[in-house]
């Protein structure tokens, strides 16, 4: 299947053909070779992923191969999706798993406030303040004050 179709993408007419017989495979053989369409296409339901430059005899090598349970790809293909996995994730914010509340305890935690202060700043008993500080400590895993704040001042 080439990328480039008459009237309809070669991406789309996988992920179509794959919705309507899930056992068929597909090799993109195609001129692209940039990591959004080979992603594309495999996220859509392709087996592999070859360039047009590949020999004739690697191509039905290549053929072999998907009737084997393989998926072939092209060394230079290969090496694309071998880096994407390298590439270092996004640190993850500690705190995006804080409730709005406990964001603001830590925060007034950052100011330097004592738990009677958050109290008061926020409407609720000292008991409900030390029990969202127990959560934040939880949740951000660490066991003192300082270091909850550290995280909350890192992100």
């Amino acid at each position: 299947m080439d990328i480039n179709l008459p009237g309809m993408n070669g991406v789309e007419c996988v992920r179509r053909l794959k919705q309507v017989a899930p056992r068929v495979q597909v090799i993109m053989l195609t001129v692209y070779e940039d990591t959004e369409n080979i992603f594309n296409a495999l996220a859509a339901g392709a087996t592999g992923y070859l360039l047009k430059r590949t020999p004739r005899d690697e191509l039905l090598a290549a053929i072999r191969d998907v009737l084997k349970g393989g998926s072939p790809m092209t060394t230079h293909i290969a090496r694309k999706v071998v880096q994407s996995f390298q590439r270092t994730a996004p640190v993850a914010d500690p705190t995006e798993n804080l409730s709005e509340r406990e964001q603001q305890v830590l925060d007034c935690l950052a100011q330097g406030l004592i738990y009677k202060e958050i109290a008061e700043k926020l409407g609720v008993s000292y008991e409900t303040v030390h029990t969202y500080i127990r959560r934040i400590y939880e949740k951000l895993q660490v066991r003192t004050r300082t270091e909850a704040v550290a995280k909350f001042l890192r992100r």
